[in-house]
């Protein structure tokens, strides 16, 4: 039997109209007999083209509110029938069942309904039922049945149908079935994922993805699974990169934690703030970010927690750099921006990131909730003599804020609302502790005054004399050793201020 297949009657049963018309035409114009229900019947009789209600083929009604209209046998076993299978021939004829060789559905929106903040009762109602048995019964049997799952398919069918004078072949169909068994997995992962409650269960299904240049090397290939859209505008540059979008991720899980307080600006690399600096204006928060560290700078991810101006923009301009993120931009600063070809640059818009974060591991996937706890003072517990200042207050809560969003094991220095060196993903806190003194002198930094955030806890004393002999005079990090009072004691022989946040920030 040939498996290239003319299409001679087609059931079509879809929630959207949007684009339909000239795929009835085109199917009209080829003789096909239209079978239909409802709302879509009613639009296929406005057209002027015959169609047979699904009624007259079962000789029953659409009943129970509308909840079953297709669900027969004889709608069925039109789709589900073998037409190779001699068995299936007979039955066909003995039940005087008609032959569909094409499906269109289009489901009720659950997710979009969901979204909305509707009822249950509203939610529950958009459960497809008869949509969703059509597409698992039509895509079965794609050796003999075309199936069109969802409004986005509608042109891909038109294309085939107006080239093909309305035959498939089974590799169309088959396509045709691929889409629809990814259509039906992700409606029911949708609906799963509304109904359940235990977190032992991790099912997930992103429906729009995208090929990008490459993965994290060019010899990997690399995917996005998400809405980048909806995130962003893309007014300018070419395309991101794997590595650019874990830089964006990075930035922009940092500059979250800046959103509420004056002029915030970051510059990271390789996923970690090289600078970042809080100012009175946009311009002066980016120059005095730039300066913690302008060798790193150099091809890095810049974002900002404001609008970006045109005095911004002059001094950006001048630095060779990915990617640039703002909320908005001076028409004047975006043309000043927009005058290296290559640049990125990017408007971010405020949409709530997942509160789950997700990554491979072994042969499994770890979950985790998001961390969404940001030191505040409130949170800050003194545990020397000596307290704080009012100033050191605010570069503390500056200093943990950058050291939540970096590698662990880190270590921060900050100083007047400005991220003065870091050390960052180092097996020892030692290490990270003098690599960032390093860093600080290499640029010409004094730590005279400044202030010092950890990702953990000081199991020895060893840490805080390095940190006061380097200049440093206020320290914030969770507590929680079992020797915590060995480092209190050496802050409190030595005039340094430490406060405990209770709240461990690593990021492996």
């Amino acid at each position: 039997m040939s498996t290239t297949k003319k299409i001679q009657s087609a059931l079509i049963s879809v929630f959207s109209k949007e684009g339909l018309e000239p795929i009835i035409k085109k199917l009209h114009e080829q003789n096909v007999t239209f079978y239909s229900t409802g709302g879509t019947e009613e639009f296929i009789k406005n057209l002027g083209i015959p169609v047979v209600p699904v009624e007259d083929v079962t000789s029953y009604p659409s009943i129970l509110g509308g909840r079953v209209k297709t669900l027969h046998p004889k709608v069925f076993g039109g789709i589900l029938n073998r037409q190779d299978n001699e068995s299936d021939v007979q039955q066909m004829k003995e039940y005087n069942i008609p032959q569909i060789d094409l499906v269109i559905v289009d489901l009720y929106p659950f997710e979009k309904t969901v979204a909305s903040g509707a009822s249950e009762s509203d939610i529950i109602e958009k459960i497809d039922i008869g949509g969703i048995s059509l597409i698992r019964a039509a895509a079965k049997n794609f050796k003999d049945t075309v199936i069109v799952p969802s409004v986005a398919e509608y042109s891909l069918l038109l294309d085939l149908i107006s080239t093909q004078n309305g035959a498939t072949t089974l590799e169309d169909r088959k396509l045709f079935a691929t889409k629809a068994f990814h259509v039906s997995s992700h409606y029911d992962t949708a609906i799963f994922n509304y109904f359940n409650t235990d977190e032992t269960i991790f099912k997930t299904s992103i429906a729009n993805g995208q090929v990008l240049r490459y993965g994290e090397n060019p010899h990997q290939k690399g995917f996005f699974f998400g809405d980048f859209d909806a995130m962003f505008n893309k007014v300018h540059g070419k395309e991101l990169s794997y590595n650019n979008l874990l830089d964006v991720d990075a930035a922009v899980n940092l500059i979250n934690e800046f959103k509420n307080d004056g002029p915030t600006f970051a510059i990271l690399k390789h996923n970690n703030a090289c600078g970042l600096a809080t100012r009175s204006t946009i311009a002066e928060a980016y120059n005095a970010a730039l300066a913690c560290d302008p060798t790193s700078a150099f091809g890095g991810v810049l974002i900002a927690n404001t609008k970006i101006d045109v005095a911004a923009a002059t001094e950006i301009n001048k630095l060779f750099c990915e990617v640039v993120i703002a909320p908005s931009y001076d028409e004047a600063a975006l043309a000043i921006l927009q005058e290296k070809k290559n640049r990125i640059i990017l408007i971010q818009n405020e949409v709530e990131l997942p509160q789950k974060q997700v990554r491979t591991c072994l042969n499994g996937v770890l979950v985790q909730e998001r961390n969404n706890i940001t030191d505040t003072k409130a949170d800050l517990k003194t545990v020397t003599i000596t307290a704080p200042t009012t100033q050191e207050v605010e570069d503390l809560i500056f200093a943990s804020k950058v050291c939540k969003n970096t590698k662990s094991n880190t270590i921060v220095f900050a100083k007047n609302g400005t991220l003065i060196s870091s050390g960052t993903g180092q097996t020892s806190r030692v290490d990270a502790l003098m690599q960032a003194v390093d860093k600080a002198k290499a640029f010409g930094f004094s730590l005279e005054g400044a202030s010092m955030a950890s990702d953990a806890f000081f199991p020895f004393p060893d840490c805080v004399q390095l940190a006061k002999e380097a200049g440093i005079t206020a320290v914030i990090q969770p507590g929680g050793s079992i020797k915590d009072q060995l480092s209190i004691d050496y802050c409190n022989e030595n005039k340094v201020a430490m406060v405990f946040t209770g709240t461990r920030h690593f990021k492996h």
